[in-house]
């Protein structure tokens, strides 16, 4: 745990799950307010990247490493071709190795979780990894009052998103 600006950064993921169990009344009115209230989304995404750059600062993902363990990132074609290439597969090869379709986006996903590149809390292909990887946990993207579902999906997964989406609702 460290201390940010009167709040506390906390990374333990089973405290997390259960102070989101506590919360989840309090998060689904913060949800409904941030959607009414009536200020420009930019604006709020500027609070949110702000606090995602200050709270990323003093959290090791390398410690953590729980996206990886968790999620199914969506591969598009780049993707698979350029961790096809790097080890040394064949798209096809690549595709039988490690994936699986996802029948709802019609992409392809990881067949097996943790990840298979995930070697001590690292990935083994840093370099080649999915674009959904590099972007994750989405707190840099705009409109994030429209992804906010998304948000409480991930507030289990990564202490960045829990700590980001509490000192929000301080901040605001």
């Amino acid at each position: 745990m460290k201390t940010f600006s009167r709040v506390v950064i906390e990374t333990d993921l089973n405290k997390i799950k259960k102070l989101l169990i506590e919360k989840e009344d309090e998060n689904w009115k913060f949800i409904s307010f941030l959607k009414t209230w009536d200020i420009p989304s930019e604006e709020i995404d500027a609070i949110v990247q702000k606090l995602y750059k200050k709270i990323s600062s003093e959290i090791d993902c390398k410690k953590c490493a729980n996206c990886c363990k968790q999620m199914k990132p969506v591969l598009d074609i780049k993707d698979i071709q350029k961790l096809s290439k790097g080890l040394g597969l064949s798209v096809s090869q690549f595709k039988s190795k490690y994936l699986t379709k996802d029948s709802e986006l019609e992409n392809y996903i990881f067949n097996q979780n943790p990840c298979p590149f995930l070697k001590a809390n690292l990935c083994s292909n840093y370099a080649l990894r999915p674009e959904c990887c590099k972007s994750y946990p989405y707190l840099h993207k705009s409109d994030f009052s429209s992804r906010l579902i998304n948000v409480i999906v991930n507030f289990s997964i990564c202490p960045i998103v829990f700590n980001v989406y509490e000192c929000l609702k301080d901040e605001i």
